[in-house]
């Protein structure tokens, strides 16, 4: 559930904002220009289809590099975005033709297509993640990754829209400038993006000099998103600093209550985008360390090896927790297996490793069985048998009231746990 939250908001919430404070800056243009933002409309929509698109190819099919699409797009958008910026700079003076205008709704529609389709394909991916190949949609599980999944999605997307309506109301110069600092750090990160690419296609030589200059910035990319918040939080805190003090005129008390109205809604739009910036650093600070912390395994149990084979007592695993061994290979590896007690009648056996997850191993969490590596609740009833992230199998048999393991068996294993 949070995996997919972080990484939604992470990934998405810059591009939401970016294309928000676009269309603001288009839309503070003349009057008769706003009705051009149903060009930005219209152009959400196609980067959308297109990301879609994207996505679906890259699933399904191996037609698609997505570092071969970057090469093109990458440069694309730093271009659009750099002229957009010198034009919406323009636009802040008083005289300006029709043409122009149009020009810079049209590198705005332009901007705001290329940030959806560089941004939304790996966010549609995501969904393909949700469920393995044995896995029910009726399930816990997936139910918690879709709730994580949609929750943000509906941060960013009612983040963005606040920013709009904050960005719109404030004026334009105030606006616009800080919105065009935001575009250039994007531009700064796409540019980075664009080198790591370069760089590791070896078209660019790998120098020191390159090296020491791109390798601290492309470890801490997540900045750019926090460079970008910044700066554009300066906006809503501006208008609400001036929504207490407004300064229209008016001649009657009817007047005098629609702008201390209107000044509570902007209050409300500020409030809003503030606590979506709240939440995103919380998302991506407290929230991701939690999701992230590193799970310590419980230590192996004693256990008897006589004659080749393992033998543990029924008493020391039938508790109904889980119970882990440990056993040193021929050749070092240290082949871990599980044990836990079903129910009255059986015991669940495997190895502490799965066939999609690897040698990651399981912990005990609440009284269920999770795996370390994709937190996947397990159904205890299904351990000790083959399918998704359950324990690979491990061949037991019962003698004189201890559960006996075939030393063979975990040799012929060894080779997952390296």
């Amino acid at each position: 559930m949070l995996k997919y939250l972080i990484q939604v908001v992470g990934n998405l919430l810059a591009s939401s904002l970016l294309v928000a404070g676009a269309c603001s800056i288009v839309s503070r243009q003349k009057k008769e220009n706003r009705r051009k933002l149903h060009y930005f409309i219209s152009a959400g929509i196609v980067g959308i289809i297109s990301a879609l698109i994207l996505s679906i190819l890259r699933h399904s099919t191996r037609l698609i590099n997505r570092e071969y699409v970057n090469i093109i797009l990458l440069p694309t958008a730093i271009v659009v975005g750099i002229i957009f910026i010198i034009l919406a700079l323009g636009a802040l003076k008083n005289k300006h033709s029709e043409l122009y205008e149009n020009i810079l709704c049209g590198l705005g529609s332009a901007l705001v297509a290329l940030l959806l389709f560089y941004a939304l394909p790996d966010i549609f991916l995501y969904t393909t993640e949700f469920l393995s190949a044995d896995e029910s949609m009726v399930s816990t599980d997936f139910l918690f990754q879709v709730i994580g999944y949609t929750t943000g999605l509906i941060l960013v997307v009612l983040t963005g829209i606040s920013f709009f309506q904050v960005s719109h109301s404030l004026s334009e110069k105030n606006s616009s400038i800080f919105i065009v600092i935001g575009i250039f750090i994007n531009i700064m990160n796409q540019s980075v993006n664009f080198a790591q690419i370069l760089l590791a296609r070896r078209i660019i030589p790998m120098t020191d000099w390159v090296f020491d200059i791109l390798m601290p910035v492309i470890n801490h990319k997540g900045y750019f998103l926090f460079a970008i918040m910044l700066v554009t939080l300066i906006i809503p805190v501006i208008l609400w600093i001036i929504s207490w003090h407004p300064k229209d005129t008016y001649s009657n008390p009817a007047e005098h209550r629609k702008i201390k109205a209107h000044s509570r809604r902007q209050r409300r739009w500020c409030g809003l985008v503030i606590a979506g910036y709240i939440l995103t650093i919380l998302c991506l600070t407290v929230i991701k360390a939690y999701n992230e912390h590193e799970v310590v395994l419980s230590p192996a149990e004693p256990m008897e090896i006589i004659n080749g084979e393992i033998k543990i007592p029924i008493s020391n695993v039938s508790d109904g927790h889980l119970h882990r061994f440990a056993y040193i290979a021929s050749n070092g590896t240290e082949v871990r297996f599980i044990i836990i007690k079903k129910n009255e009648a059986s015991y669940g056996v495997g190895l502490d490793a799965c066939d999609i997850c690897g040698a990651t191993g399981y912990y005990e969490r609440k009284n269920e069985v999770i795996c370390k590596l994709c937190d996947v609740v397990m159904n205890k009833s299904t351990i000790g048998f083959k399918g998704g992230c359950n324990p690979v199998p491990l061949a037991f048999e019962m003698k004189n009231g201890n559960m006996v393991i075939q030393i063979q068996s975990l040799e012929n294993e060894k080779i997952r746990f390296k």
